[in-house]
């Protein structure tokens, strides 16, 4: 499992500690659980500590998800490993159903509104849309989280970068080159994102997987980017020099799947090229050192070692700093999903922008508000039990509580108590990256 983090009684992060360890200073009420999520402990009495070792966070910046790692530099052991996923298409979407309300209100025949973009500010340089701006701060948010809790002394970041350009003209050179984006990531590496890292034919995934030309180059197929998939050594060697008409012609919804992926581009790989530079100068103004690697070195890392492909794992294994030896055979990840701090409308609208529901109430409730973790331990009525989950409030102080097993309704706030605060994220346990053997 991931060691578990300790500050002492005054906030200050000392060493990381071993799970066993940590139960046993709660046992003997040397310490109290100071945060959930990450698990931390606050000593109740100040101790000196001469020597704390400083660690490493590392991250693998991706368009949906991030890998966190962080890592001890001197040993190889990776202290705790996180994966947070972004919700920057949500909020694209949100402000895509914002933006049509609001027009097809100004088409409607309604009293004059003066025009309000005159007073408008310009972008500032290094403007970036809300669904990219959202992608950096959580990763920020989770870089200061850490570094509370944890000494870390250094970050490693991914540079990753997409040649869209170079991988649509491989021919292009000189100063059209230039004009373009810088080359990044092989071909290949764009496939699989693009792809999802299956066959395109058949959908099987974990096997071995082929560049194939969906019009082959013996019909007059090209090597562009928007001409290539993958596909499975079967399927590739079924499909052979058949255009791709012919060899689907009895799966036409494979067909048009394919064709319409074919001409889409890669928008993850906009995200990241739009994001990385700006991550990686607000990663300097923390005042840590900053080392960038690329992807092909993170690859390299990752494969020497013979490490699975996880994203955490990705992330231990960013960088020149990355040990030889990378000891990570327990390690559970903390799945994190940004889920945001609620909707700031007032009221919901009806499809023509009109308010359709009333005004929201108090946001909190006798010290809850929805999102929070409780735990609830009902001792009378039909309810009687211990329940621990997510909170949704009402006003009347009876709460319901969302457990693994279901939604729980009706239960008062006098046996609810608080366990982790709604901060904007959700959370759950991975999985090992690294199954015991049989």
């Amino acid at each position: 499992m991931s060691k578990v983090f300790v500050v002492d009684s005054s906030g200050k992060p000392l060493d990381p500690v071993h799970p066993g360890y940590a139960r046993l200073l709660l046992k003997q009420g040397k310490a109290a659980v100071y945060r959930r999520y990450p698990f931390t402990l606050i000593l109740k009495k100040t101790i000196e500590q001469t020597h704390v070792k400083p660690l490493r966070i590392k991250l693998d910046p991706g368009s949906k998800t991030t890998g966190i790692a962080i890592v001890d530099d001197t040993s190889g052991e990776v202290v705790f490993a996180a994966e947070l996923s972004h919700r920057g298409h949500v909020i694209k979407d949100a402000l895509d159903s914002r933006r049509a309300i609001r027009r097809s209100r100004r088409q409607r025949k309604n009293r004059y509104r003066k025009a309000r973009w005159q007073n408008r500010k310009n972008k500032k340089n290094g403007w970036l849309p809300p669904s990219l701006e959202s992608r950096i701060a959580n990763i920020l948010t989770w870089v200061r989280r850490l570094s509370r809790f944890c000494p870390i002394q250094a970050i490693s970041q991914e540079l990753v970068r997409f040649d869209t350009q170079l991988m649509e003209n491989p021919e292009v050179k000189g100063v059209e080159y230039q004009q373009g984006t810088l080359a990044g990531y092989e071909v290949r590496e764009y496939l699989l994102e693009k792809w999802n890292r299956h066959c395109a034919y058949c959908g099987k995934t974990d096997v071995p997987l082929q560049i194939e030309h969906i019009h082959p180059r013996a019909n007059g197929g090209t090597n562009r980017i928007s001409n290539l998939t993958l596909a499975c050594e079967k399927c590739n060697t079924a499909k052979g020099t058949k255009d791709i008409k012919d060899f689907l012609k009895k799966k036409p919804e494979v067909l048009k799947r394919i064709e319409a992926q074919a001409k889409k581009p890669l928008k993850d790989a906009a995200a990241v090229n739009a994001t990385r530079w700006a991550l990686f100068e607000r990663l300097k103004a923390t005042g840590l050192p900053v080392e960038v690697g690329t992807g092909g070195l993170t690859k390299f890392n990752r494969t020497s070692r013979e490490l699975p492909k996880t994203h955490w794992l990705d992330a231990a294994c960013v960088g020149k700093s990355t040990p030889e030896r990378i000891i990570a055979k327990d390690i559970v990840p903390l799945l994190i999903k940004a889920t945001g701090h609620g909707n700031r409308q007032m009221c919901l609208p009806d499809k023509y922008g009109f308010p359709r529901t009333s005004a929201k109430g108090a946001k909190k409730v006798k010290g809850f508000q929805t999102g929070d973790i409780v735990k609830a331990v009902v001792t009378k009525g039909k309810k009687v039990g211990t329940y621990v989950g997510r909170v949704a409030v009402r006003v009347s102080g009876s709460f319901n509580v969302t457990t693994s097993t279901g939604i729980i309704q009706g239960i008062s706030y006098h046996y609810c108590q608080m366990l982790h605060q709604c901060d904007g994220y959700s959370y759950q346990k991975g999985e090992v990256a690294f199954p015991p053997t049989a």
